[in-house]
């Protein structure tokens, strides 16, 4: 295949890759995006290899390698539980980082072979390309390593903090500014790309683990983005059209939904990346605010007897569904609630769980309807319509202090405001506080009764007392 046809090839699945993205944003039409993002990465496989250039030995080697790539992600897809979709994100995002660190390290060791000069000769602007693409993807690794090890709790949740950290972290990222102007001067030092590689990979480690889980949604969402720019600047260094737009799209698609995560979070990219939420010191704050306060406690027949006399509940699911898996015993709750004429609804905050759309994911494999689902900003002025509000395992998102409290390290946070329904019943283990570390206001008000307890087995006792 001649390049004009390789390309052609490439602009098809770059085509396919914008569909997919565009079917990706609604749950009615994500089956379709998927398949097509699915073709456009064959025709892109397809057409790299029928480029040529390659002889039958090193086909065969990278032909094993998809196999054995494929294969662990087949089981990876097959065993991994929707509770833990957010770390195996953060997982694939560390592995894209590390290619783009191999792909600049082969373009380096044999630039000939990439059209881009020869051994410490390369052209000046692949040497930028080269190791810009090297310094996001390093990033990229060790930041998406420490995500993967929070989320999956092999690390404390909560920020790791220490004095002088935002000073070393900026001191790191001049470092790599200036390693990479000498690495380009030098013609491609493999010295110097070594300094920006380990350089970058420290810096990686330490943006991430003052992060606290609140802000994990964004740090998934930012990684993402990291990924895609680090996979565009190694496709603008061995010129393959089809990494450069791939990247590109995946870069400023996790950028703008970081954008929207933040927005959600009423938090900027730099308050995420200078150290989340959940400090002892404002959990302190949060505890004292409420200490000594009572909270009514009720049962899963007081809820069954609350809800059936209600016109109209809204549910709001949270991580607790997640990790609980109740979203199947909750569709049967809404289902029997819907056949006594309860108008019934579910409402989705843009970060509630671990990962954006967490919520939507969980809810659309039980089978919810979509159109019964809906985001913070359509739901909002209707709480207050409610009867009943039914809140599964969301902490932070619902807490009222967010409006209330200048003193809370969530004040200004948008929230779903279920203060405002008639009653309040809320899943919870138990009166821990959430990600952010803050006690929630709203266990305290007299409109709110505490349903203690898993919440998949509180969610099956409630169906079952209903349907008595």
């Amino acid at each position: 295949m001649n390049q004009s046809l390789t390309s052609f090839a490439y602009l098809v699945a770059a085509v396919l890759f914008i569909l997919a993205l565009r079917g990706l944003s609604h749950p009615t039409t994500s089956r379709q995006g998927n398949k097509f993002g699915i073709v456009g990465m064959l025709i892109a496989i397809l057409a790299t290899f029928a480029h040529g250039g390659m002889n039958f030995g090193w086909m065969l080697v990278i032909l094993l390698g998809m196999a054995i790539g494929g294969g662990i992600g087949l089981v990876a897809a097959q065993k991994i539980k929707m509770t833990a979709l957010p770390q195996l994100v953060a997982a694939f995002h560390s592995l894209v980082g590390l290619a783009a660190v191999f792909v600049a390290a082969s373009a380096l060791n044999a630039p000939q072979s990439f059209g881009i000069g020869t051994p410490h000769h390369i052209h000046l602007e692949s040497l930028i390309e080269m190791s810009l693409g090297l310094a996001i993807g390093a990033i990229t690794f060790t930041g998406s390593l420490i995500a993967f090890a929070k989320l999956q709790a092999l690390m404390k949740g909560t920020p790791i903090t220490f004095r002088g950290q935002h000073q070393l972290n900026a001191a790191l990222g001049i470092l790599i500014v200036v390693l990479v102007v000498l690495f380009v001067a030098s013609g491609g030092s493999a010295i110097l790309f070594t300094l920006i590689a380990l350089t970058a990979l420290a810096l990686g480690f330490l943006l991430i683990i003052p992060i606290g889980g609140a802000d994990m949604p964004v740090v998934v969402s930012m990684l993402n983005s990291y990924s895609g720019w680090a996979a565009s600047g190694i496709g603008f260094t061995i010129g393959n059209l089809a990494l450069i737009v791939t990247g590109a799209l995946v870069g400023s698609s996790g950028a703008i939904l970081s954008y929207i995560m933040c927005k959600g979070m009423n938090r900027s990219i730099i308050n995420v990346i200078a150290g989340g939420f959940g400090s002892s010191g404002d959990a302190a704050v949060g505890a004292t605010n409420n200490e000594g306060k009572a909270v009514k406690i009720g049962s899963a027949d007081d809820a069954a007897f609350i809800m059936k006399n209600a016109s109209k509940v809204i549910v709001v699911p949270g991580y607790g569904m997640a990790v609980a898996q109740a979203q199947h015993a909750l569709r049967e709750m809404g289902d029997i609630l819907k056949e006594d004429g309860v108008e019934v609804k579910y409402a989705i905050h843009p970060v509630a769980g671990r990962m954006p759309g967490h919520m939507n994911v969980l809810l659309a494999e039980a089978s919810v309807p979509y159109d019964e689902v809906f985001e913070l900003e359509q739901i909002n002025n209707e709480f207050s319509t409610a009867d009943v509000v039914y809140v599964i395992g969301a902490n932070d998102v619902t807490n009222p202090a967010a409006k209330s409290n200048p003193a809370s390290p969530i004040f200004g946070m948008p929230i779903l405001e279920v203060d405002k329904a008639k009653t309040v019943l809320f899943v919870k283990r138990s009166m821990a506080s959430g990600y952010a570390g803050v006690d929630n206001e709203l266990f305290f008000r007299d409109n709110t009764m505490m349903l203690f307890g898993d919440a998949k087995k509180m969610t099956e006792e409630i169906v079952q007392a209903l349907g008595d």
